[in-house]
């Protein structure tokens, strides 16, 4: 075993008996290497049990109270993604996929009966705000059973809110880009709008809570943009090619704020109007 790609007997020795002496960070950096690394975990165990007997006594003694108590519970039929989808996805993923990909499919058969009259193109429309609906899941105490967990996890931030983001870019755009194709929306004229909606989420869920601010965001675009285009049967401005450079514009101006304001989704209360 290469020691230099594992935590130090030293240091591993320290946590498992609760040294006062850890400093914060050192305590953060085990667990985060113990998450993903099944060695390191059996040697803790190993360490417990010989440096903190007591400690291991209480675990033994916790595990067979709750391996009785779940076998005397009714057992619930349950599904478990794949463990490459469950660390990237948001809690959620599933049903906010079909039911995006259901709201891609009726601005098609919209675009495709011609029932929109003349320009603008339903698809091209709801493109940028599609993603909407599963970003808002990515950190969301009320759709996520496990928020607490994941919060008081290590590699719990904006690093894994991103992470989450893009799972649900992976599966929303291509879907765009199909139903683009089918109805003669170029990605062109929607991908940028599309990624500067989702990180205006991203930014804006720092202050309010990401579900109020997908939300919130949808429906200023519908308000605003959807709802005037449909009416007038003209393309919106902010959908034409020369509005471009402002939307990249844009997405540089977020990105910065992101990144200013990195540790906001650390305590973030995604439910709540304020952050604390």
């Amino acid at each position: 075993m290469n020691d230099e790609k594992h935590v130090p007997a030293a240091a591993l020795r320290r946590y498992a008996t609760g040294d006062p002496r850890s400093r914060a960070d050192q305590v953060w950096a085990v667990e985060a290497h113990l998450e993903l690394c099944a060695r390191c975990r059996e040697r803790l165990g190993e360490a417990v049990t010989f440096h903190s007997p007591e400690t291991a006594a209480l675990v033994a003694q916790v595990q067979t109270r709750l391996a009785t108590e779940v076998i005397r519970s009714p057992q619930m039929p349950t599904y478990r993604m794949p463990r490459r989808v469950s660390r990237w996805a948001p809690p959620g993923f599933w049903a906010r996929l079909v039911m995006t990909l259901l709201v891609l499919g009726a601005a098609i058969g919209l675009d495709l009966a011609g029932s929109s009259g003349l320009p603008p193109s339903v698809v091209l429309l709801v493109a940028p705000v599609a993603p909407l609906l599963g970003v808002a899941a990515v950190w969301s105490a009320g759709l996520d059973p496990l928020h607490e967990l994941v919060v008081a996890s290590p590699r719990a931030g904006l690093f894994l809110v991103l992470r989450r983001t893009l799972a649900v870019l992976a599966a929303v755009i291509p879907a765009l880009a199909v139903a683009g194709w089918m109805t003669g929306a170029s990605p062109a004229t929607w991908l940028l709008p599309c990624l500067a909606f989702t990180a205006g989420a991203l930014a804006l869920g720092e202050l309010i809570g990401l579900r109020w601010a997908a939300a919130a965001l949808a429906i200023m675009w519908t308000v605003g943009v959807i709802t005037p285009s449909v009416l007038t049967a003209r393309a919106p401005w902010v959908l034409e090619p020369t509005s471009l450079p402002y939307w990249a514009g844009l997405i540089g101006v977020i990105a910065v704020a992101l990144a200013l304001r990195r540790d906001a989704y650390k305590e973030l209360r995604s439910d709540s109007w304020f952050v604390r």
